[in-house]
């Protein structure tokens, strides 16, 4: 099927498809999906890791302990509004809505990334990291950056390129 005014490649239009034109759209769009719903699962691994810590070891130190549950809660917050349909619920800002939390969760993962890497070479609120749990410091650095590319990917798909979004 060769269309001269087409733009598909010609591929999607000759699959077997219920829908037709419209799937493959649906498709393509539905593509920038997965760095949301990825990041968004990223950030909540960020918060769990920070709540199981806080839990086993910071919940007596003052100023860290309260940073750690924090960042739980804003991490499980934004997270859980990420995965939610807020483009349909915000109405006309619910666009601008998900890019505020988009740009929220890269933020909360780099500070979080930022001050373990900060505390483990100079006290940081008065407290220096002495890498009690080494697994749970790389499983925080590991959530935190696939927050922050992940994300940022969807961001750049969203804002940079313009991309069409499928909304859920």
């Amino acid at each position: 099927m060769n269309r001269s005014n087409s733009v598909e490649p010609e591929f999607l239009t000759t699959l077997p498809t219920s829908g037709g034109r419209r799937a493959a759209r649906r498709l393509r769009d539905g593509v920038w999906l997965a760095p949301r719903a990825l990041g968004a699962l990223a950030l909540l691994a960020t918060g769990a890791v920070h709540l199981q810590q806080f839990e086993r070891f910071y919940s007596q130190i003052p100023t860290i302990g309260t940073l750690f549950v924090l960042n739980f809660a804003g991490a499980t917050a934004i997270g859980l509004a990420l995965l939610a349909p807020v483009e349909r619920a915000g109405g006309r800002y619910g666009g601008a809505i998900l890019v505020l939390l988009a740009a929220a969760g890269i933020a909360l993962a780099s500070v979080a990334f930022a001050f373990l890497l900060i505390s483990e070479h100079t006290p940081l609120f008065g407290f220096q990291e002495p890498g009690y749990d080494p697994p749970a410091i790389a499983a925080a650095r590991g959530a935190e950056i696939a927050t922050v590319l992940f994300l940022g990917a969807f961001l750049v798909g969203r804002v940079g390129l313009k991309a069409p979004m499928w909304r859920w």
